[in-house]
Formats: structure tokens, C-alpha cells, sequence
């Protein structure tokens, strides 16, 4: 169950910091991501997603991910959830980047957490309910309250949650509304040509720097 296995992985580096402050300390370092750094070590732009400011951050993002992953996971199928996960977590970084300036502190700061997957996961699950004719109603309006949470809270990074958000938007259009013929190609192709627009808006950024 890939749900279950990213919250494994998500609580296992966290435990770290309790139980080896030290090795926490260096995977910290080797994962978590910045705009500053995202051009020399682009596979930040995922491995952040697996980090996590403290408990209280772990537990509201997996418990999320347990209850709309789940579901999702099981609507979209494995390899379609995967790639909304993973690609999600990236358009997260890509937009935490987007919307950084360059001169200021947002450019170095670390940015961690599951937050822009967990983002496109709301934004995916709206998509899947309302193509089954399901109520969607109280998704946006827990997506709404994390919006709001997102503005409202210091140090939370809004930017990656709407980074998150479109990107799990466009992939789930792409997933749920194609002609089911023509299912087994597009859904990979959506997924290739979501992840080049995500890179060259990352170059497009760095090269305007």
C-alpha cells in the first residue's frame, strides 16, 4: 500500500530526531529544500517532502494522507496515485520557488513537509468525487480552511500548497476525464508533460535570477 509506506518512510526520519539528533541533523540537511539550493541539488525538490518540522506537522500531514490517500489509492490505482503523490510534492517545491524572491529570506530558508502532496491530493480527490457524482462539498471546504490556516499561520509555507494544489489539479483532470479508450496512454503522457512544465518553470525561474 504506497499510502501506507510514504507514512512509514515520513514517520521513520522523523523518529530520527529523537532517537540519533545526529544523523537527523545530516539527513536534514541532505533533504530539505531551498530555492537557494534547488538549482545545484534538484532532487530536494522531492526529498523535502519527506521531512517534517515536528510532530505536530508529521501527524496533521499523514493523518491527512491516511484519509485522502487511501482513497485515492484505491479510485486511481497505484501507479496513477504515485505519480499524483511525487509529482504533487515536486509542484510544491516548484511553487515555494515560483514565488520566492531573491532577495529576501524566503530564498534560503528551508522548506519541509508533505504539504504541497498533500495539497494536490485535496485538489485530486474534488476531481474524483464530483466524475462518480459524489458530494465534494466538505473536501473544499476543508481545503478552504487549509487555504485560510495556510495565510493566517506564521511559518507555514502557502506558496507550496498552491504549488501542490495545480499540480494535482492538472494530473487529476488528466486521470478522470479522459475517454477511458484512450486511458493507457494519457495518463502517462499527462504525467510526462506535467513534469516538463515543472522543470522549465523551475529553469525559467533560476535563469531570471
Amino acid at each position: 500500500m504506497i499510502t501506507l509506506t510514504i507514512i512509514v518512510i515520513c514517520a521513520a526520519i522523523e523518529l530520527l530526531r529523537y532517537v540519533a539528533p545526529g544523523l537527523y541533523s545530516e539527513v536534514y540537511q541532505a533533504m530539505a529544500f531551498s530555492a537557494a539550493i534547488g538549482e545545484v541539488q534538484p532532487y530536494r525538490f522531492l526529498s523535502a517532502a519527506f521531512l517534517h518540522g515536528g510532530l505536530l506537522h508529521l501527524a496533521f500531514n499523514m493523518y491527512a494522507l491516511w484519509i485522502v490517500g487511501g482513497f485515492l489509492e484505491q479510485m486511481l490505482g497505484r501507479w496513477r496515485y504515485a505519480a499524483l503523490f511525487l509529482l504533487s510534492a515536486i509542484g510544491g517545491s516548484v511553487g515555494y520557488l515560483l514565488l520566492a524572491d531573491p532577495l529576501s529570506r524566503a530564498w534560503t530558508i528551508p522548506v519541509v513537509g508533505a504539504s504541497g502532496a498533500v495539497f494536490g491530493l485535496f485538489a485530486a480527490i474534488v476531481f474524483v468525487l464530483r466524475s462518480t457524482g459524489r458530494n465534494a462539498s466538505q473536501i473544499l471546504v476543508l481545503i478552504a480552511i487549509n487555504v485560510v490556516i495556510g495565510f493566517v499561520v506564521p511559518g507555514i509555507a502557502w506558496q507550496a500548497h498552491l504549488g501542490g494544489m495545480v499540480t494535482g489539479a492538472l494530473l487529476a483532470v488528466a486521470f478522470v476525464y479522459a475517454p477511458p479508450r484512450i486511458r493507457s496512454w494519457s495518463s502517462p503522457a499527462a504525467c510526462v508533460a506535467v513534469a516538463v512544465l515543472l522543470v522549465v518553470a523551475s529553469f525559467a525561474k533560476y535563469a531570471a535570477v
